[in-house]
């Protein structure tokens, strides 16, 4: 496997770090990619949901990016032109680096990044991107930041936006027929980002006519990552440990 450390110059924002972890072709055929956003409320980027998740998909053949994104005091939209900077690199080392599909995946803050991507790749904001380039073939988000409303995560707004207006961020309002094929997870139980986030985006996905699949699992405190005791201080949370196969077995039904 090659790691490599990719630096990213976007326009108008800070530069970034992109770790490339590129599995060996086993077999010879192309393979799909996930850029990974961790999770830390804007704040930080937690390396729980970094390295363990890129190694996990690696681990089934797939290439995977872990983005280190700008936070706080830094804000929006730095980080989302980050992230599609990342899109630009890797769609553009699709064929060098024999990639397929090219998905974003997010934990908790982080898909919030994710799914502003997927959101806002034709607005304004990125208008010197060239949205087919940008758009994510689908997106994988764990227990997401979603809402500024009445289940916000405030503190993660506050640390992307400051004094501007956090409504303007609210995913949900901004979901379209064009928002790609999204698989979501959360927990019954978040006491930190409550799952109304992860439901009020399934339903503007269904009603958008956006193919979503969502699991909802019934226990399991915010930020599990893996679910596992690798990543975890505690024992992990064994029936959440499920989401990796479920996520892969959604791209298999989804994309072939």
């Amino acid at each position: 496997m090659q790691i490599k450390s990719i630096s990213l110059h976007p326009k108008h924002a800070p530069v970034a770090t992109l770790t490339a972890y590129l599995p060996d072709l086993v077999v010879a055929k192309p393979r799909q990619a996930v850029i990974i956003c961790p999770g830390g409320g804007y704040a930080m980027v937690s390396p729980r949901e970094g390295e363990p998740v890129a190694l996990t998909f690696v681990a089934q053949g797939m290439a995977a990016f872990v983005l280190d994104y700008a936070v706080a005091p830094i804000r929006y939209p730095a980080a989302l032109r980050q992230l599609a900077e990342a899109m630009t690199i890797v769609r553009a080392h699709a064929g060098a680096w024999q990639l397929t599909e090219i998905f974003v995946a997010g934990f908790s803050a982080g898909g919030h990044l994710a799914a502003s991507l997927g959101t806002q790749y034709q607005q304004p904001v990125l208008e010197d991107y060239d949205p087919v380039v940008i758009r994510p073939d689908g997106m994988m988000l764990a227990y997401p930041v979603i809402t500024s409303g009445k289940f916000a995560h405030r503190e993660s707004f506050t640390n992307l936006l400051g004094d501007q207006d956090s409504q303007s961020q609210s995913l949900e309002s901004l979901v379209t027929t064009q928002t790609p094929p999204t698989f979501i997870w959360t927990t019954a139980d978040d006491q930190t980002v409550p799952a109304m986030n992860s439901l009020l985006f399934v339903e503007a996905l269904q009603q958008a006519g956006v193919e979503v699949e969502f699991h909802l699992f019934p226990h399991g405190r915010h930020g599990m990552s893996l679910g596992t005791a690798w990543v975890n201080a505690d024992d992990g949370v064994a029936h959440a440990t499920s989401w990796p196969q479920l996520f892969l077995d959604w791209l298999s039904v989804t994309f072939g």
